[in-house]
């Protein structure tokens, strides 16, 4: 048998992640089923040749032949495959390519409730902290600003990171991107736990720091002690001889916004040469991607070297199109874009994920050929894990303890940073050996029909972050008997699914489902604002009720109540389905044709 198998003496041998028994014989130039029969009595694994493999298992089977086996990361792989496209990514700029100045990037970090999303809301004088659920940022966004410095007009682009705990892989990310870090620490609360950790994120990335202290207008505010707390840390003052720019502000009364702009400025000016090609393809990275009613998959691009412009074939991660049309962070259209740049481009096939480099490619073909083989990639590392490693001994554990102690979810999101992190989270959790966690599937948009019968097959727990089941999904969810999840904040998700595999979930109450109905028109009324004329499309609408707004399967507003509710002139204190009826939301009024009203109620759920 040994004779079969070529014994490789050291050779080094470079295998992608996921490569299977077929992948390592053709490097060897040896026998598949030679390599399987190795495979399974030297180290008792069952794999067929053209199975997915795990990194250990390729390794093993490398040690037992004599072969190096080299797993090749993702990033060299992409590097390679680019190459063969005669395509790079980044790099050292040549002396023949042209060099601009470019606008410096800059993330807000810092504490959740230390006023970012506040400070930025005074930046760039619109309101983003109404819309969020409990108050902390859900998304990451990109906004590009202009600042008035020794009378020249400068451009500023901020990355707008979420303040949680539950974040720290987005807010990471956030900090490679970035050439300063604006870290926000409130002049009453002073340093804390997130500050540190922020701190810690920008000094790893290397970036300059500019401290913002926040809220100095608040009784008990004492900004010297956030100096001197943060020079333990390695972050002193310029007025006590250090090189970190400290500025006093307070973002509820938009006090020192001016100055602590400069101070981004000058600290960009005095200690980077912020400069990037403009002439050539467009590259940089996705900040965020999202489902969108009618314009289907847009992502939030960051433009790092290049111009990108309208009609560009591009290739972000393993999705790919053409760029149909760009928006800024007003909304409004752009044709083109430089480095530094934030837009919203629309045009992809499917939705990136956040942090995905994406670049120009010469045309359609190319794209679509490396997002396929990146597709391919990954469906190949996803099985190698998902498959573990069954060797006859946990064959034999697993048919002693007879027991599913194995919890598996499907993560579906609004937007792709989101089911990152809520993935990274859930898969940090540790509840010991007893109990293990495994994430089948995850995606982007309403939960489909799709979702419920992977989660069926796979006996999973639905998990949805704004997003929710529609029509058929959720017929089919509750005839299979599929449990499905609905949050609006992370951590609240984190802390049930903990709590769920340590086995301390005792759910006191739970929300019932009343009724929906479908918005069919809207009408303005003098004094009382928009009333939905709806049909009620299952179960009944009751007033008083808690109600939620669903837009094309996305939670657009929660926490309603239906405050009127009219059959034809008459009030009403029910309709059932199938009748017509007028609902007033009180207050609310973004309601749109064909949205749906879906009103519950939480009811008591007797302790077991």
């Amino acid at each position: 048998m040994g004779a079969m198998v070529p014994r490789g003496n050291g050779q080094a041998i470079r295998l992608p992640r996921g490569a299977s028994l077929a992948d390592f014989a053709d490097k060897i130039d040896a026998n598949q089923g030679a390599l399987v029969q190795v495979v399974f009595t030297q180290l008792g694994e069952m794999v067929t040749a053209t199975q997915s493999c795990t990194d250990e298992t390729l390794q093993l089977l490398g040690v037992t032949l004599g072969y190096d086996v080299q797993i090749v990361s993702p990033e060299d792989e992409d590097k390679e495959l680019l190459e063969s496209f005669d395509l790079s990514f980044g790099g050292e700029y040549g002396d023949e390519i042209e060099l601009s100045a470019r606008p410096p990037v800059v993330t807000v970090m810092g504490h959740v409730d230390h006023g970012k999303t506040k400070l930025l809301d005074a930046i760039r004088s619109t309101d983003v902290v109404g819309g969020e659920a409990g108050g902390i940022t859900q998304h990451i966004g990109a906004y590009q600003v202009r600042a008035k410095v020794d009378g020249d007009e400068r451009k500023i682009t901020f990355i707008d990171t979420p303040g949680h705990e539950a974040f720290t892989a987005m807010r990471a990310r956030g900090a490679q991107v970035t050439d300063i870090v604006v870290l926000v620490v409130a002049a009453d609360d002073g340093v804390k736990p997130q500050t540190i950790e922020a701190l810690n994120h920008a000094q790893a990335a290397n970036v300059p720091i500019v401290v913002a202290v926040n809220k100095i207008d608040k009784e008990g505010a004492d900004p010297l002690k956030v100096r001197g707390q943060l020079t333990e840390y390695g972050l002193v003052a310029e007025e006590y001889g250090g090189d970190a720019m400290f500025v006093d502000v307070s973002a509820r009364n938009r006090t020192n916004i001016d100055g602590l702009l400069e101070a981004v400025i000058l600290t960009a000016d005095a200690a980077l040469d912020l400069r990037a090609p403009t002439g050539t393809e467009a590259q940089g990275v996705a900040i965020e991607g999202r489902l969108d009613r009618g314009r289907g998959p847009v992502a939030t691009v960051l433009v790092q070297r290049g111009t990108l412009r309208v009609g560009d074939s591009v290739v972000a991660g393993d999705a790919f199109g053409r760029v149909r049309a760009m928006l800024d962070e007003h909304g409004d259209p752009v044709s083109e874009a430089g480095p530094a740049r934030p837009v919203q481009v629309l045009g992809f096939t499917s939705v990136p994920d956040a942090g995905d480099n994406f670049l120009v490619v010469p045309e359609d073909r190319v794209a679509r050929q490396i997002a396929e083989r990146r597709q391919a990639r990954e469906r190949n590392a996803e099985l190698a894990l998902s498959r573990g490693r069954p060797t006859l001994e946990t064959i034999l554990e697993r048919m002693k303890e007879g027991e599913k102690t194995q919890l598996n979810l499907i993560l579906k999101g609004d937007v792709s940073g989101s089911v990152e992190t809520v993935e990274d989270s859930l898969l940090k959790i540790d509840v010991g050996d007893e109990v293990s966690l495994r994430i089948i599937g995850r995606g982007v948009g309403a939960i489909t029909e799709n979702d419920v019968n992977l989660a069926s097959a796979s006996e999973a727990v639905i998990l949805g972050f704004n997003v929710r089941a529609e029509g058929k999904a959720r017929e089919l969810a509750e005839r299979e008997r599929v449990d499905v999840r609905y949050y609006s904040v992370i951590y609240q998700a984190i802390e049930d699914i903990e709590n769920a595999l340590k086995g301390m979930l005792k759910p006191v109450y739970e929300e019932v489902q009343l009724g929906t109905a479908e918005v069919r028109e809207v009408f303005r009324v003098p004094r009382i604002g928009n009333v939905a004329g709806c049909l009620v499309r299952s179960g009944l609408i009751r007033r008083n009720t808690k109600a939620r707004l669903i837009r094309d399967g996305v939670v657009v507003a929660d926490n309603l109540t239906v405050e009127s509710l009219k059959r034809f002139k008459d009030d009403a204190t029910e309709v059932r389905e199938g009748y017509e009826c007028g609902i007033g939301l009180g207050s609310f009024n973004d309601i749109k044709i064909d949205d749906v009203i879906e009103t519950f109620e939480q009811r008591e759920v007797p302790r077991s």
